[in-house]
């Protein structure tokens, strides 16, 4: 079964899909400084995931471009629209084995980040992405009224049948 939090993770992921409707590759690369333009935000995104759970937890960087374009401090790039999103969806995709098998035991298993020195558990990490994702959510609906669009998606969306609260997986 699925760990609870994973299902929020995915439930965070389809949310910000679900804000990016009707929404063009023009205006995806429009700048409101000082925030990103909403395709940087999902390229971050899928830095994050790509680091978090294919680079630290298994050894893999199928995108290694994420890290030059961005990552946390890179500087603002404007990418297309269709492929940022092609991207996202090739590192979430790589991600899933790991989430669907990853479990409790191994969530509260502490230890150090490399290039951080910090110590920390995959679950504080899976925690860091859900609230990341609503933090660039809520950017992206910022900029989209600042665009002039009206009649954007209501935040949260149906939890209630997509992720509901469950309490943690048995193993």
């Amino acid at each position: 079964m699925t760990h609870p939090l994973v299902e929020q993770l995915r439930f965070a992921r389809s949310e910000l899909l679900r804000g990016l409707a009707g929404l063009t590759d023009a205006e995806a690369r429009r700048r409101f400084l000082p925030m990103n333009c909403i395709s940087w935000n999902i390229g971050h995104l899928a830095w994050q995931e790509q680091r978090y759970w294919l680079t630290i937890a298994q050894g893999l960087t199928p995108r290694p471009e994420l890290n030059a374009e961005f990552a946390y401090g890179r500087p603002a790039t404007t990418p297309p629209l269709d492929a940022i999103l092609q991207t996202w969806r090739e590192v979430t995709a790589a991600t899933a084995p790991w989430l669907d098998a990853v479990t409790t035991a191994r969530l509260t298993e502490a230890f150090v980040v490399p290039g951080w020195g910090i110590t920390t558990t995959y679950g504080s990490l899976l925690l860091r992405v859900i609230d990341h994702y609503w933090y660039h959510i809520g950017e992206s609906m910022a900029i989209r009224q600042m665009l002039g669009h009206t009649n954007l998606p209501d935040f949260v969306g149906d939890i209630e049948s997509e992720a509901p609260y469950r309490p943690e997986a048995r193993e």
